[in-house]
């Protein structure tokens, strides 16, 4: 076998994932059919090992697969030139990653103030007029229109 020649779990190892992955990525299209050796084995290139990578930090950075899979497609018909879309892309990206800390930095808030007013008994808590947990409102029955009390 040559030595630029990697199988299966060589591959998975190196880009640290596992093999199901590997087969999972190739299923979904992200990563091409490798080649077979004579006895059926899967024989990768090094640059299977890139694009796993690639794959990996895409999604730790929020891509989702189906994201991933658009930015890898036009990085393939682009042959090594900027993938067109990109910035854009990531730009979408940040501004959700934006959206999602400034979500996360309300709850912290709520739940810190939750905390410092001792708050044991969140049914309790609700339907208090002090209670530093927002949306309050929600925990009140809904009134309907037209609904007789």
């Amino acid at each position: 076998m040559r030595r630029d020649v990697l199988r299966s779990g060589q591959v998975a190892e190196a880009a640290g994932v596992n093999t199901q992955t590997l087969r999972y990525y190739e299923r979904r299209g992200l990563l091409a059919e490798p080649e077979r050796s004579p006895g059926g084995h899967r024989l990768y290139g090094q640059g299977a090992v890139t694009v796993l990578r690639v794959i990996k930090a895409a999604q730790r950075l929020g891509f989702t697969l189906e994201e991933v899979a658009g930015l890898l497609e036009a990085g393939r018909h682009r042959h090594g030139r900027p993938v067109a879309g990109l910035r854009e892309r990531a730009a979408g990206k940040l501004d959700e990653v934006d959206a999602r800390i400034a979500d996360l930095t309300a709850i912290r808030e709520a739940l810190a103030a939750a905390v410092a007013a001792g708050c044991d008994d969140l049914a309790v808590c609700a339907g208090s007029a002090c209670c530093p947990i927002p949306f309050t409102g929600l925990a009140e029955e809904p009134r309907h229109a037209g609904s007789r009390r």
